[in-house]
């Protein structure tokens, strides 16, 4: 069944192969990102394009919400799947970490994906349906290896967020799960952890590799499905075999 789905920071990484795979999957994906020129030049450079419908959410600016939410409901009268993916990272000593570098990861992170849950989670709720997706992090559950103290404190926010949100929705047709992934081979960790460092890092992971982008998107794509109603206020751990529990 073709789902509506949208993905919050689309442009490039995760949230790219993300969105992929769903148009892949036949979706209709709402690709979004901070401006409007980066979520149209990623439809551009989409296998996907007809699938693919551009639209500018800066997730650090709650008016966006509010004006997505009038988007999907004039072009789709309803939204199926909600994955909130965009963050940012900075790898920040944490006795170096200011106020203001503190509050914006934190704005944009935490902040950003609780006004995601609350005003489109409300939405999708008021039609029924829904599956949200936060995208949390091993970094949240471990304190951390690679990235700051605000990155980790602000994904560990992200599950505990996702169990407040999942209990708000859980009569309402709409669950709300979280992914935690460790390392993945991807942009990220590869602006945090030098080439030098690289090896190291992965002989410290368990499995002794980097995790798959891919298979994150198909995780999320198991969790948004119809099938997927008994499951909701859980975090899926990804992460190599370096956060057991």
């Amino acid at each position: 069944m073709s789902q509506v789905v949208l993905v919050t920071g689309a442009a490039s990484g995760l949230g790219n192969v993300i969105a992929e795979y769903f148009a892949e999957q036949g979706h209709q994906v709402i690709l979004t990102a901070s401006t409007l020129e980066k979520a149209e030049s990623a439809k551009a450079a989409s296998q996907y394009p007809s699938q693919m419908y551009p639209l500018k959410l800066d997730i650090s600016v709650e008016q966006d919400f509010r004006e997505a939410v009038s988007w999907i409901e004039t072009h789709f009268n309803k939204l199926d799947v909600l994955i909130n993916n965009a963050t940012v990272t900075k790898a920040t000593p944490v006795l170096e970490i200011t106020a203001s570098d503190f509050d914006w990861v934190t704005q944009v992170n935490q902040r950003g994906t609780f006004q995601s849950c609350q005003i489109i989670g409300q939405y999708m709720a008021s039609k029924g349906f829904g599956r949200i997706i936060n995208m949390a992090s091993l970094a949240g559950q471990n304190g951390g290896t690679a990235t700051g103290a605000h990155y980790a404190a602000s994904k560990g926010a992200i599950v505990t967020l996702t169990k407040i949100f999942a209990k708000e929705f859980a009569a309402k047709g709409v669950t709300v799960n979280a992914v935690a992934p460790g390392p993945m081979e991807s942009p990220i960790v590869h602006s945090v952890v030098s080439d030098e460092k690289m090896e190291a890092f992965i002989n410290n992971i368990p499995v002794k590799a980097l995790g798959s982008m891919s298979f994150i998107a198909e995780t999320c794509a198991l969790l948004a499905s119809p099938q997927a109603a008994f499951v909701t206020g859980a975090t899926w751990d990804i992460n190599g075999g370096l956060f057991m529990r």
